[in-house]
């Protein structure tokens, strides 16, 4: 273990050195990368939208509608097979369901779909953004602290004074190491989001029609 007592020694001097405002930027690391594996996790194809879903429907309610049982499995299968399950539990609830009452219901079960595969980035997001502006804000303490602790009447030694701002910067440092990351991985997520949030309702669209076969038509 001592080719690791050194990295991890300058490491815990650095924060030391930085002082107390090095603290929250740490917290926003920890959380960002928890925030992050979380996003990575539940945000997988398989779980949101499985590329044969749509078409295994199909082919289950070409003939009839099924009991509640497979619908409840087709809820509990994927985001997409919430969404999907919500327009069958329209139709069977109420079969003289008009079209628009079926999209309608389609339309909020993919709200509520893309809310839950939202959560929580907008807190990563806010990190991204205050990430930097905490490490600007612990290197102007620092910077506060350097030139507050010069006595007026004293010699100021040159070298002890830039290894103070030295110091000072590794708050904004650690700020921009955290923001970079936290950015890219937002605007990942987002895309993902984007992506699975077309890809739901290109399926809604086309599930609507074979639906309406099941509706019972009123007598003219």
């Amino acid at each position: 273990m001592p080719q690791l007592a050194g990295p991890n020694k300058a490491l815990l001097s650095i924060i030391q050195a930085a002082g107390w405002p090095i603290w929250p930027l740490l917290v926003c690391s920890v959380v960002a990368l928890a925030l992050v594996i979380e996003r990575l996790y539940n945000l997988r194809d398989a779980l949101v939208t499985p590329p044969k879903l749509l078409e295994e429907v199909i082919s289950v309610t070409r003939a009839n509608l099924p009991g509640a049982d497979v619908v409840n499995k087709l809820a509990e299968n994927s985001v997409l097979g919430s969404v999907l399950a919500a327009g069958m539990r329209s139709v069977i609830a109420d079969p003289r369901i008009a079209e628009a009452g079926l999209r309608q219901a389609f339309e909020n079960a993919g709200r509520k779909a893309v809310h839950r595969l939202e959560r929580y980035l907008n807190t990563l997001g806010t990190i991204a953004t205050a990430a930097p502006l905490l490490g600007l804000f612990g290197t102007v303490v620092g910077m506060i602290e350097i030139f507050g602790s010069q006595s007026p009447g004293s010699g100021n030694n040159p070298q002890m004074l830039a290894h103070g701002i030295s110091v000072a910067l590794y708050n904004t440092a650690f700020g921009l190491l955290i923001a970079i990351p936290s950015l890219m991985f937002y605007r990942y997520f987002r895309g993902k989001v984007d992506g699975f949030q077309l890809t739901m309702e290109l399926a809604a669209e086309r599930l609507v029609p074979h639906l309406m076969r099941f509706v019972v038509r009123g007598t003219p």
